[in-house]
């Protein structure tokens, strides 16, 4: 079975309203839709008996700067008995900033989104415990975003004394 041919058309025939964008770059497929159908096709994808995308290996984020859509989130998901992995991508504005969670579908998630919060700033609706896992919870800043300097900000957190 070719997957790359197999899983759009399943998508498109199951979300006939949603517009995806299909990419195939050396065998590695890619699909992005709207972000509001995040955990629609999520649970599609993982329940489906072609299919069964039962792992996710991993989420974040692509903080663009200056683009409308400022942010896109990543989703790595991974078939065991295919073998087979395919990334999706949803925007998400930076005046929302936010994207309901997938903790739900794949409990891996969990912290791939607590973690994608805490450098990106991008809030995932309905987590279970969304909060920081490595900055300190009042630290104000998300480290990974392209605003945020380099050598990071001077006395925005207080240093270990020798």
């Amino acid at each position: 079975m070719d997957l790359n041919s197999v899983i759009p058309q399943k998508l498109k025939e199951k979300f006939p309203s949603v517009n995806f964008e299909v990419s195939d770059y050396r065998g590695e497929l890619t699909i992005k839709f709207d972000k509001k159908f995040i955990v629609e096709v999520c649970t599609f994808i993982k329940t489906d008996p072609e299919l069964l995308f039962t792992f996710c290996s991993d989420i974040t984020a692509i903080d663009w700067a200056t683009r409308k859509n400022r942010f896109t989130v990543v989703y790595n998901i991974f078939s065991i008995q295919h073998n087979f992995r395919i990334r999706l991508k949803a925007d998400v504005d930076e005046s929302e900033c936010a994207i309901d969670s997938v903790s739900s579908v794949w409990q891996a998630a969990n912290w791939q989104e607590r973690e994608t919060y805490d450098m990106y700033g991008i809030k995932f609706n309905n987590h279970p415990d969304l909060r920081r896992m490595y900055m300190p919870e009042e630290f104000e800043h998300h480290p990974l975003r392209k605003d945020f300097p380099l050598m990071g900000i001077p006395g925005s957190l207080p240093l270990p004394k020798k």
